[in-house]
């Protein structure tokens, strides 16, 4: 399954790992999400592209670094 990694520097408290994880399994169910909070790093396995979680974490206020 492909791989897609993202730094989100919004991401800063326990909350905000919470509200990561909800959000990329509202775009995919079957996601594997592997969160790392000091590094301000979401690691995502999904089939679905990369673009739709960019997307939808951007709306959530978790916008990823360029």
């Amino acid at each position: 399954m492909p791989t897609i990694e993202l730094k989100l520097p919004t991401m800063t408290c326990g909350h905000c790992v919470r509200t990561v994880s909800e959000t990329v399994r509202q775009v995919d169910a079957a996601a594997q999400v592997e969160v790392d909070l000091p590094t301000q790093r979401v690691r995502i396995e999904s089939q679905r592209e990369r673009q739709a979680f960019v997307q939808a974490l951007s709306e959530q206020g978790y916008a990823p670094a360029a």
